[in-house]
């Protein structure tokens, strides 16, 4: 059975080889086509494997007359012709180009150089006229990108802080107190695009055409003009895309020559940009693609690459830039966006793109976002420790400063998932950390930890600044107190746990305490019996009146002094003047009860007893409204 199907194809071979012999040899001669049919006839009479060649002389003849109505189709076509309108006018020429195409693939003409040369002429002159269409379909079926339609499919998320009026150095001059009176500023995070969003970048109606002309050019040989058209216009197209999402073409020196503000602007933009191109325009690409070259994987991958590697060099160029630029604290949370935008959208281009090196350039300005952040992190940490404003805030009010970082605080914890992934393998100094089971701790609560451990140095040693000691206490109140409150009300309070909370809140009390103790100790010892007799009766009314007078003169000192200081949080505001009523007036009021009658029978009484306990608590609620007080009030009669 073996031996038997060798021999056959033996046979058929060297019939084939005999056939195709004698053609050539009568072709030689050069005679009149009817001349040449005879001779091959006479041919076939002397050999039986020539006894097919009928069938030869039949299709070559058949195979002439199609090349011939092909190439007239062809031949007449103009190319100014508008085949917009004329869908006939195109699916005859598509078929005369199948023709020639299919008749020099079947081996039918080629045979005949002649005619094989005016068949490479047509095709050549066919795929000129198919690239032209090509080129004017693609341009004229273009959609533009609705702008409003993508950014209004953007859900975004707002973070609010405010401008301070506060005197500090320029590092912490904008961020402030959100409700405090200050002009408030708005940190957007980037937005997400909704699931469903889809938008056709070509007339879905032109891509069976595009499919049907890129077919016959790939057919032909001519792939690589029907790439190089389709990324050249798509490309365009794709830029046009980029101006109308605000993105501008810059170099990295011109991006980092741009000042803060512009370049604030300038990066929200990007980060919207960079999910619509990946997301929407090369998602919609990589549709467009695989549908007009889905007969060749291969050719549809390498103009799918092409066509968008200018858009996405783009957007990195403009990455890289700020991630090599000068760093500053305010830069930080755009960096971030930046950072967290192109990591979200990286799966879905490493999806789409196969070309190694712009995958690996966007895993380079990715990696380079990353270290920009921790590096302006390390700033700004830097920045705390080594602020050294040496003006005194008036009243003992909140600082700037302590405003700034609680408030920047605030926004960094709402980048907690990418910070802990960033700092996982950095390393801080512990000591001096006061906080429990620090191994524990995320990296980022770690971080916050000691940034607030700074923090609470400085602020220390801000209260060094003022000469009165009890000022110095209120300062620290204000502060600390203020650091609590917004770690309390917020997810810090979660990285930095409970027990922190507690210690600092017993901190705001031993101030509390030590305020009344620097403040209120000298008024309080001119209320003590010491020095003025061993009883009521036998008081000195000399040593008497010199108490009232001492007394008088520290309570109108201290109304005069802190009714010009501030204390703002109004819980922490009455709880002191509480503690200093409950320590004062009763004192005041057995002082007074036990030695009043003995200077009331005397002339002047009033000079020295001014004030009744009611007077005292009175002017008591005066206290730490930040505007200076002024005792005019006449002595009330006690009943």
């Amino acid at each position: 059975m073996a031996t038997t199907t060798t021999t056959s194809s033996i046979s058929a071979g060297g019939e084939d080889r005999v056939l195709a012999t004698a053609q050539q040899i009568v072709k030689s001669l050069n005679t009149p086509k009817e001349v040449r049919e005879d001779m091959l006839l006479i041919f076939s009479s002397f050999d039986n494997r020539l006894s097919n060649i009928g069938d030869l002389i039949n299709g070559d003849s058949s195979g002439s007359n199609r090349f011939e109505s092909a190439e007239k189709i062809i031949l007449r076509s103009d190319s100014n012709s508008n085949w917009e309108d004329s869908p006939d006018q195109v699916a005859e020429y598509l078929e005369a180009v199948d023709e020639i195409l299919q008749l020099v693939d079947d081996l039918s003409i080629r045979s005949d150089n002649e005619i094989m040369d005016r068949a490479e002429s047509a095709i050549q002159l066919a795929m000129s006229r198919l690239e032209d269409e090509f080129r004017h379909t693609l341009i004229r079926n273009t959609i533009p990108l609705d702008a409003d339609r993508m950014y209004g499919s953007i859900r975004r998320v707002s973070l609010s802080f405010a401008a301070n009026d506060g005197e500090i150095s320029d590092e912490f001059e904008t961020f402030g107190e959100v409700g405090d009176g200050s002009s408030v500023r708005f940190h957007e995070r980037g937005g997400s695009l909704g699931d469903d969003l889809c938008v056709d970048l070509i007339e879905v109606g032109a891509v069976d055409e595009l499919r049907d002309i890129a077919e016959r050019m790939i057919r032909s040989g001519y792939e690589k003009e029907c790439v190089q058209v389709y990324s050249n216009i798509r490309r365009d197209a794709l830029d046009e895309c980029l101006v109308i999402l605000g993105v501008e073409k810059l170099s990295i020196e011109e991006v980092q020559r741009i000042e803060w503000s512009s370049l604030d602007e300038k990066m929200k933009k990007w980060i919207q940009a960079i999910k619509i191109v990946i997301r929407v325009l090369l998602s919609g690409e990589k549709r467009h693609c695989d549908s007009i070259f889905g007969e060749s994987d291969s050719i549809g991958e390498v103009c799918f690459n092409e066509t968008v590697k200018g858009c996405v060099t783009q957007m990195l160029i403009f990455a890289e830039a700020v991630a090599i630029g000068k760093r500053s604290s305010e830069k930080l949370f755009r960096i971030l966006d930046m950072y967290d935008a192109l990591a979200d959208v990286l799966p879905d281009l490493q999806a789409m793109v196969t070309d190694e090196f712009v995958c690996g350039e966007v895993n380079g300005v990715l990696n380079a976002l990353g270290g920009a952040a921790k590096g302006t992190f390390a700033e700004f940490e830097n920045a705390v420790q080594s602020e050294t404003s040496k003006k005194a805030m008036q009243g003992g009010e909140i600082h700037p400063l302590t405003r700034y970082v609680m408030n920047y605080v605030k926004l960094l914890v709402d980048y907690s998932q990418t910070l802990n992934h960033l700092l996982e393998n950095d390393e801080i100094e512990a000591n001096g950390l006061q906080g429990d089971n620090l191994d524990e701790m995320s990296p980022i609560a770690r971080r916050l930890l000691f940034l607030l451990t700074t923090l609470e140095s400085n602020i220390e040693e801000k209260a060094r600044l003022y000469d009165d000691v009890a000022m110095q206490y209120i300062f620290l109140m204000n502060n600390i107190l203020y650091i609590v409150q917004k770690v309390k009300d917020s997810e810090i309070r979660n990285l930095l746990g409970d027990n922190w909370v507690r210690k600092r809140r017993g901190q705001v009390r031993q101030y509390a305490t030590s305020y009344l103790r620097a403040s209120w100790s000298r008024a309080l010892a001119c209320l003590k019996d010491e020095g003025i007799g061993s009883g009521s009766s036998n008081a000195s009314k000399v040593a008497l009146k010199e108490r009232y007078k001492s007394f008088n003169l520290c309570f109108e000192e201290i109304y005069r002094i802190q009714t010009a200081w501030k204390v703002p949080d109004p819980q922490l505001r009455e709880e002191l003047r509480i503690s200093i009523s409950e320590k004062v007036i009763p004192a005041y009021r057995s002082f007074n009860g036990r030695f009043r009658s003995q200077l009331e029978s005397g002339r002047h009484a009033g000079k020295y007893i001014k004030y009744t306990p009611e007077d005292l608590e009175s002017y008591v609620l005066d206290l730490f409204e930040g505007s200076p007080g002024v005792l005019h009030h006449p002595r009330r009669k006690s009943t």
